[in-house]
């Protein structure tokens, strides 16, 4: 599988930010990528108090670009996130995922809200604005499982041991991962989940200073079953082509069974995902 890890800088205009996103596909799929990986709030990086006003409805304009551009490229278009209206003043973060078809063929809203209070580092409530999801998906990438997440969930490795049980073998972080925490948490948490789960993980995150009090991380990055970051891209906008070999999965976990070797009698998790 040939995966193109975009790493990109959106911004408050939605037009622009959409028109960079389509330029990037195109020039991931010239690349001969046949999935694409986006990051998180690709439709809009700015003041939170703008959020509700650029939401748009399920299956908007956003999204309908996405989905007629995997339909004109063939390819797999994972992410990144939008946000969605489902109430007044209330929306969902949530990943889609647009298939060769021109469908979106699955929805994952992402299940952690992002609040904190670090003083002197990054503080923001991002429930007051988004609700959080309540369905853990497994969706079909490419004729792979792979389990869905978003950024902030990434602290919570319940979830996807959830999503390595319900047989993925990719698990996708498309983020928007602050600076401050960034440099300290996100490769130790990445590889953290990719070893533990024994998958791979593709993590497409937002870069750059759009918000002044929150930077972004970028160091956009895909980890292979044994921990390994074999792609990285750092500060700057780009996009990294990863020749994955989904077959190292099976290896590794044949090799290492941890999965199999869980205690399921003495401590259990069970979901029920959906695509």
């Amino acid at each position: 599988m040939r995966v193109a890890l975009c790493q990109v800088v959106a911004g408050s205009d939605k037009e622009q930010n959409l028109e960079k996103i389509l330029r990037t596909i195109d020039d991931a799929a010239d690349a001969g990528a046949e999935v694409v990986a986006l990051p998180e709030s690709i439709d809009y990086v700015g003041p939170r108090d703008q959020q509700v006003a650029n939401a748009e409805d399920d299956g908007g304009p956003f999204a309908a670009a996405l989905a007629r551009k995997a339909a004109e490229r063939s390819i797999w278009i994972v992410g990144g996130t939008t946000r969605i209206n489902i109430a007044p003043g209330r929306v969902t973060n949530t990943l889609g995922v647009y298939g060769p078809s021109g469908v979106r063929v699955a929805r994952y809203d992402k299940i952690h809200t992002f609040d904190v209070a670090i003083p002197g580092g990054v503080e923001t409530r991002e429930s007051s604005i988004v609700e959080g999801g309540s369905s853990i998906v497994v969706a079909d990438v490419a004729g792979v499982a792979s389990g869905l997440s978003v950024c902030f969930d990434v602290r919570f490795p319940e979830l996807f041991r959830l999503l390595a049980l319900a047989g993925a073998k990719l698990l996708f972080v498309p983020s928007a991962f602050a600076h401050f925490t960034g440099k300290d948490h996100w490769e130790v948490l990445l590889r953290a989940r990719a070893i533990e789960n024994q998958c791979f993980v593709i993590a497409a995150n937002q870069s750059g200073n759009v918000i002044p009090t929150i930077p972004l991380f970028g160091n956009s990055m895909v980890v292979d079953p044994w921990g390994s970051v074999i792609a990285r891209i750092t500060e700057d906008e780009g996009t990294a082509i990863v020749d994955i070999d989904v077959g190292e999965v099976d290896r590794i976990r044949t090799q290492l069974p941890s999965l199999t070797n869980r205690r399921s009698d003495v401590y259990s998790l069970s979901a029920t995902p959906r695509s």
